[in-house]
Order: structure tokens, then sequence, then C-alpha cells
């Protein structure tokens, strides 16, 4: 009696491609309900502020001072939202991976995808694109907006004005940028609470420790702070208000936005291949 028998190959990493596993990276980052109320929170407050902040400065325009007027930014005002929005994006790009190190999911991904730095690098990827359209969509949503709330004799700019559209869309570019430094900073810490604090860190608490050294370290530093650069990212008016730093060219600070988020993924990737899950 002859016994028939067939081998099935165990998967291999080379069996896994790029688009199959964003496709997964996708389903499971639209089948979690904090995703959604992240993202929808990310457009109501962007959109929100930006209203709030250009109804406000309208109605404040023939009272500022000379030197106000000169350094107001009708762009820059529309786009004040950001500000929050990065922290939801922030947050959604931590919770995108420690939710599953919190509820052990990350155990059956590594096993579906053996090879780590494929997974991290699928994921990285899907999410980039989302945070991207996400950010773009309420950064010229704020824009247009803002704008129509800017009543004359305040001024008021246009998609078509030199710099305006560069910085409308430089500000979707800076949330996606930062939803991936939140992201690689997660795939380090492992821990929800933890990742989102270092990010917050990094964002909000150090440069609020910077104004007590010299006014020569604050110059030298300050224009290295994610917040800086994203300021000047959604500036068109070259006239600097009091107190501000010196910065970057825009795409100078995103070319160092994207230096942050590429070393803490790069860390994150290493810590991902090095640890058990």
């Amino acid at each position: 009696m002859t016994i028939l028998t067939s081998t099935i190959p165990a998967p291999t990493a080379a069996r896994y491609h790029l688009g199959g596993v964003m496709r997964a990276e996708w389903t499971k980052l639209t089948s979690v309900r904090s995703t959604t109320w992240t993202l929808v929170l990310t457009i109501v407050l962007t959109i929100g502020i930006a209203a709030i902040t250009t109804s406000t400065e309208a109605g404040h325009w023939a009272h500022m001072s000379a030197f106000d007027r000169l350094s107001f930014d009708p762009t820059s005002s529309s786009l004040t939202g950001l500000l929050v929005g990065q922290l939801t994006i922030g947050v959604l790009g931590v919770l995108l991976i420690t939710a599953e190190y919190g509820t052990g999911t990350i155990r059956s991904s590594l096993a579906a995808v053996s090879n780590r730095r494929l997974f991290l690098g699928a994921k990285a990827a899907t999410f980039a694109l989302v945070a991207l359209v996400v950010g773009e969509v309420v950064s010229f949503a704020a824009f247009f907006l803002g704008q129509a709330l800017l009543a004359s004799p305040a001024p008021h700019a246009t998609i078509g004005q030199a710099g305006v559209l560069r910085a409308v869309a430089g500000g979707g570019l800076y949330l996606a940028v930062l939803g991936l430094l939140a992201l690689g900073l997660g795939v380090i810490i492992r821990h929800t609470a933890g990742a989102i604090a270092a990010f917050v860190g990094v964002l909000l608490l150090f440069p609020a420790l910077i104004p007590a050294f010299p006014m020569s370290i604050q110059n030298a530093v300050a224009k290295f702070e994610p917040i800086t650069i994203g300021s000047a990212m959604t500036t068109v008016n070259t006239h600097l208000a009091k107190g501000t730093p010196p910065a970057f060219s825009p795409w100078e600070g995103l070319a160092i936005l994207c230096f942050y988020a590429a070393v803490a993924l790069c860390i994150g990737g290493w810590r991902l291949v090095r640890r058990d899950a």
C-alpha cells in the first residue's frame, strides 16, 4: 500500500509584498473605532479653531497696532487649528502600534507577516497616506473657511497669491510627518501613555523649557523644534511677529521633520527586529 503525502511549504518572508501587507494594515486601521473618532476630532477641531480665530481677528482688526497689522498673516491665521490637529494625529500614530501591543494582537500580526521590517514599513506607508489625505483636506478646508470669515477691512489671502498654496499644502504635509514621528515613538516605547507623553514632550514641553536659556541658545535650538518648523511651513508673511525665533525655510524645515520621523522609525524598527513582541 502506497501512502501519498504532500508537503505544503511554510510561508516565507519572500512571499509577502508591500501592497498586500498594506491592504491588511488598511483593514486593521479602518476597523477600529478610535481611528474614526480621532480623525473626526482632527477635522472638527482644526476647522473649528480656524473659524474662531479668523472671526476674532476680523473683529479686532480696527483696534490692532500698526506692527500687528504689518505682521498679520491671513493664511497662517486660518491654519491655527493645525496646532491642535498635530496632537490628535500624533495620538492616532501612537495608537496605531501601541494598541496592538496593549491587546496582544501584535503577536498575530507578526505571525502573519514574519518580515518585521516589511510589517512596519507597510504600517507606516498606510498611515502616511491616510494622514496626508486628512491633513490636506483639513488644511485646505480651514484656509477657505478662514478667508471667507475675514471680513473687510481685514486683509484676506487667495490660493493664487505667492506662497499661499505652498503654506496650505505644507500644513497637510506637516501633520502627516508628525504622525509618522508619533508612530516611530510608539514602536520604540510600546506603551500608549508613555509614547503620547514623549510625543507631547517633544512637541510642547521641550519648547516651553527653551526660554530658560540665554537668547543665543534659544535662537540656535528653537528653529529645530517641530512647532517652529510647522509655523514656518504655514506662514506667508515675511514680517516676523514680536518674539518669533529665527526659522528654517519651509522646505528645509520639512526635510528636518522627515529626518526626525525617519530616525524614530529606524530606531523603532531596530527594536522591533531585535526584541520579542
